[in-house]
This record gives structure tokens, C-alpha cells and sequence, in this order.
């Protein structure tokens, strides 16, 4: 079937299915653990069979929703962390697990690339740039899958995978930046901290300046123009060359922790009450517009997925080999720096959205012809399903630990009044 062939009504019927799908998808997942994710890429795959669509034509598709999903991911996330004195250290600790997770993933997947296509032109810089979209942890798919969780672990996987995904980004643009013409960014390490600096500072700015305009907006209307503000900033840092991510995430973690950043004089210009009515709305519409984008992503990544791509023993070998160094560096990161109870935490390292997204930003200049995208899929598919099975597992463990407990009940011992001989024997001992 040609796309170009259906008439509105039945474009208006899909559109709507695929939504009406996924919202079971998403029911199924909770009860099942299995990502919903993984159910659209099925349904996108399935749909192939029905619907043909050159790959030229969905790549375009695939960059504006993946866009818009990582900024409203990263802005979901960003309004659920609640920035806490007690929480500073466990924020610390998910950051740094997710840097040097990031960086030593990185480093054994370039090396890897580089050991098989050496020999088809790949030198260990385009070797980096490949590597960094596949060591990026998937916010896409943990937040959605680790509502189960215990809180700790819960709030554990928001930060390490919310900081996986924006110090992913900024490491892939500063390692394009390199290759001269074909990168946004040169200067080297030092120009590019600079870079970062500056898009903090103003974030600050922006952050600021939103609120307080925002808050004396009577219109019922303005929460859409602030997503379309927040867009604008995003895509205007983009053509600045700034890492116009920083500025989705500072403004959710400003406006989430009011009382925190309006302090003093600034205090004095919120006015608490409609901010948190902007907040509160905020944090629905990014809720209900990422999952409408996350699941036209996915089921269009499907779509143009081509299956052929995995039938090679070299992209099984390559992909084996990736996924073994992800979960043996998961491990010895994990192991001393949250001790022993790594379970499911260790195997909850899906890839997803964002490599994929990265993967169709690889600059010209550090393409290798040579490389099979079914490495990607085989990772992404891979890791989801070593997740699926872990949180299956720890879900089966807590049920059967549950039920252990509620068949041993607290015992019960009838009181009995003492006796006026066993309280005048007593008394004795005592002297």
C-alpha cells in the first residue's frame, strides 16, 4: 500500500489506532514489564507488511520527532527531580555513574568498531562518533519501565539516565566538532567548556524570564506557547552551536524547585501561586505530548527497519561483544559504588531514542560506508530484552517474597494477669 494513495479519513483512522495502540501497549508493559517501546517497533515491523515507505522519506520524519521526544523526555524528567539537601549526594552519585559509564562504554565500543572496520576506512575518531550513540543510556525506555521500583531505585535510574542522555549528546557534538568542516564546534576541550558555560548562563537567564512573563499571562492558551518558546530556544541554541539541551533541563529543574532559585529579592517577583498553576499544567502536557511523540518514533522507526540487516554473523559478533562490555563496565561501576543490592539495577542499560537519533546525525565526513546499521538494532533490541527479563525476574522475586510474608503472620500470645504470689517473688529477687 503507497501512502500517497489514502485519503485523509484513513490517515485520520492510523494516526488514531496507532495512539489507541500504544495506550495498551503502555497498560500491557506495567503488567508484563516488557517496554512498550519494544511493542511499537514489533507493530512498526508489522505494519511493513501492508505499508511501503522509502527509507529517504521516513529520515526527515524520524529527526523532527526524535527532536521534539528528547526535549520532552528530557523536560518530564527535569520536572519530576525534586532538588532536596538530602538528594544532592545520591544526584552527585548518579551523574558521576553516568559519566564514567558513558566515557568507559564508549571507549571499549570504539575500540571494538575499530578492531572489525578498520580495514573499510574507519580510523579510531570516526570510531568515537559511532561508539557514543550506542553507550547512551535510553530515558525513553527507563523512566516509563521503572515506576515499579522501589523510590530509591526509582529516582536512582531518572537521574543516571537523564544525565546519560545529555552528557551523551554533548560528548557526540564535541567529538563531530573535530572533524573541522564537518562538525558545529571547534576550539578543542577548552573552547567547548566555554560552550557549555555559556548555554548554563543562559539557561539561568531564559529560566528566569520565562517564569516571571509567564505567570502574568492571563490567557488560558499559554501553556503551548511555552512548549513553543522552549522549542524555539532549543532549536535557536542548535544554530548557535550551544547545547541547547542544558536549557530544557535548567528550566524544568528551576521550575520544579521554585522556592529553591527564587530566593531573596527574586522571591519577591514570583508569585508562587500562578507558577505553580504553569507548573502543574506543564508537567501534563509534557507527559501526554511525550508519549504521543514517543510513539509515532517508534513505530516509524519500525516501519523502516530492515530486518535483512540482521542476518550477518559479523553484526552478531560486533553487537555480542558491545552489549558483553556494557554490562561488564555496569558492574564494576555499580558494584563498589552502591554495594551489593545491584539487582535490577545492573541490567537496566536499554539503548533506544536517543541512538538512534544521534546515529542519523553522523556528519558526512565521519561516515563508513562499510558499517551495518543492524549492529544498532541488534543493540537496542538486545538490551531491552536483558532489561525486560531482569525486571520480570525482580518482579517474580518481590511477589514471592510478598507472599512469604503475608503466610507468616505476626504471632499472638494470650496476656495473662499475673498472679499476687508471682508479683511478691519478684519483688523478692529484686532485693
Amino acid at each position: 500500500m503507497d501512502l500517497s494513495n489514502l485519503s485523509t479519513e484513513m490517515i485520520l483512522i492510523a494516526v488514531s489506532a496507532i495512539i489507541i495502540i500504544s495506550f495498551f501497549f503502555g497498560e500491557m508493559s506495567r503488567k508484563t514489564n516488557i517496554p512498550s517501546v519494544l511493542m511499537l517497533i514489533a507493530f512498526g515491523v508489522f505494519c511493513q507488511l501492508f505499508v511501503k515507505i522509502e527509507q529517504a522519506t521516513l529520515k526527515p520524519i524520524l529527526g523532527l520527532l526524535g527532536t521534539v521526544g528528547l526535549i520532552m523526555i528530557v523536560l518530564e524528567a527535569a520536572l519530576e527531580l525534586e532538588l532536596k539537601r538530602e538528594k544532592y549526594i545520591p544526584i552527585a552519585k548518579a551523574m558521576a555513574i553516568a559519566l564514567v559509564g558513558l566515557l568507559a562504554s564508549i571507549y571499549v565500543a570504539a575500540e571494538i568498531l575499530y578492531y572489525f572496520y578498520a580495514s573499510d576506512g574507519m580510523t579510531m575518531e570516526k570510531a568515537w562518533i559511532y561508539a557514543t550513540p550506542l553507550s547512551i543510556l535510553s530515558s525513553a525506555i527507563i523512566i516509563p519501565s521503572v515506576t515499579a521500583l522501589n523510590p530509591i531505585k526509582k529516582e536512582f535510574h531518572i537521574y543516571e539516565s537523564t544525565f546519560s542522555d545529555i552528557l551523551g549528546i554533548i560528548v557526540f557534538y564535541y567529538l563531530t566538532g573535530q572533524l573541522g568542516d564537518a562538525g558545529d564546534h571547534g576550539g578543542g576541550l577548552v573552547g567547548y567548556g566555554g560552550n557549555v558555560l555559556l548555554t548554563i548562563v543562559v539557561s539561568f537567564i531564559a529560566s528566569y524570564l520565562i517564569i516571571l512573563i509567564f505567570q502574568n499571562i492571563r490567557s488560558h492558551t499559554k501553556l503551548f506557547l511555552l512548549i513553543a518558546v522552549l522549542l524555539l530556544l532549543y532549536g535557536v541554541g542548535k544554530e548557535m552551536h550551544l547545547s541547547a539541551l542544558i536549557v530544557i533541563l535548567i528550566f524544568g529543574l528551576i521550575i520544579a524547585n521554585m522556592k529553591l532559585f527564587f530566593k531573596g529579592p527574586l522571591g519577591r517577583w514570583l508569585q508562587l501561586e500562578k507558577a505553580n498553576h504553569i507548573y502543574e499544567g506543564l508537567h501534563v502536557i509534557t507527559m501526554e505530548t511525550a508519549f504521543v511523540v514517543r510513539t509515532f518514533f517508534f513505530v516509524i522507526f519500525g516501519l523502516s527497519i530492515n530486518l535483512l540487516s540482521l542476518n550477518s554473523l559479523t553484526v552478531a559478533i560486533i553487537s555480542g561483544l558491545i552489549i558483553a562490555s556494557i554490562y561488564i563496565i555496569r558492574y564494576l561501576i555499580l558494584r563498589p559504588s552502591i554495594g551489593e543490592d545491584i539487582n535490577p539495577q545492573l541490567y537496566i542499560a536499554p539503548r533506544g531514542l536517543i541512538t538512534i537519533l544521534l546515529f542519523y546525525k553522523i556528519p558526512e565526513a565521519a561516515k563508513v560506508e562499510a558499517f551495518n546499521s543492524g549492529i544498532l538494532l541488534f543493540i537496542i533490541i538486545g538490551t531491552s530484552l536483558i532489561m525486560t527479563v531482569a525486571m520480570i525476574l525482580d518482579k517474580q522475586k518481590t511477589g514471592i517474597a510478598i507472599k512469604k510474608a503475608e503466610g507468616q503472620p505476626i504471632g499472638s500470645e494470650r496476656w495473662k494477669a499475673p498472679s499476687i504470689s508471682e508479683i511478691t517473688n519478684n519483688q523478692g529477687d529484686k532485693h
